[in-house]
């Protein structure tokens, strides 16, 4: 949840259509936060988004015990077309991996699919908290909607059920691979989307490299002479990608 200043009010998401005079009733974790930490009071006004409905604001008309009454009023933005990127990532340990989900968020993200590869270390994660962290980062970031957080799923599952019309930049660190840069240079050559794969901390085995440099949709991308934490390595490729083909241009 994005906190109140006292230029702006809390913001919101809600899975439920927003149009002018919707009642809403917000209790678990949103109406807790309303409630018992922002302490929100009758009268309040708030900022609500769903991600299809555009950004309206609400006036809370009731307060209960862990739960709150809204009425919606007017809206405020109408919704925004966002990018399309994909972030894909061999799972990595929760407190790194929380960093990654948020920032992937505030970096324009519509998808996060956790991947498994052969030499990834774990193999499970959870996607509802992964969800929760990609909702509280949209609220925060103003962005208007909430990236799609999927199951992981083996690479070559992914791969065999590729989009033919998204381009997937694979980070290699084996070397003979190009930066982004380079490769936004020569976008007539690209897929109209994107996506951006990320290895696990042990790197891609010989056989997931050579698979992925054998499909055409593939561009192995460099990001630097250094050898970079997942996490790191997630920010580092999507600004890259934002800034030289994204939504930064």
């Amino acid at each position: 949840m994005k906190r109140a200043t006292s230029s702006s009010p809390v913001r919101l998401f809600v899975d439920v259509q927003l149009q002018a005079d919707v009642p809403i009733l917000l209790d678990g974790n949103a109406g807790h936060y309303l409630v018992n930490v922002m302490r929100c009071k009758e009268g309040d006004e708030i900022v609500l988004f769903n991600g299809f409905d555009g950004e309206w604001v609400a006036t809370i008309v009731q307060v209960g015990k862990g739960k709150a009454r809204l009425v919606v009023d007017t809206q405020r933005q109408m919704q925004q077309q966002e990018g399309d990127l994909w972030l894909l990532f061999a799972p990595i340990k929760k407190a790194r991996l929380d960093y990654m989900i948020q920032k992937a968020t505030e970096l324009g993200a519509s998808l996060i699919q956790a991947v498994l590869t052969q030499r990834t270390n774990l193999d499970r994660v959870k996607q509802d908290r992964m969800q929760a962290n990609a909702i509280e980062a949209a609220e925060q970031c103003e962005r208007m909607t909430v990236p799609e957080v999927r199951e992981p799923v083996a690479l070559f599952k992914v791969l065999e059920q590729w989009p033919d019309d998204r381009t997937l930049f694979f980070c290699d660190e084996g070397g003979n691979a190009m930066t982004i840069w380079a490769a936004g240079a020569e976008r007539e050559k690209l897929l109209p989307k994107a996506a951006i794969l990320i290895g696990p901390e042990g790197g891609f085995s010989d056989d997931e490299r050579a698979a992925l440099r054998a499909l055409p949709y593939v561009v192995p991308i460099t990001l630097g002479p250094r050898i970079l934490r997942a996490d790191t390595a997630a920010v580092a490729a999507m600004a890259l990608y934002q800034s030289s083909m994204g939504d930064w241009c």
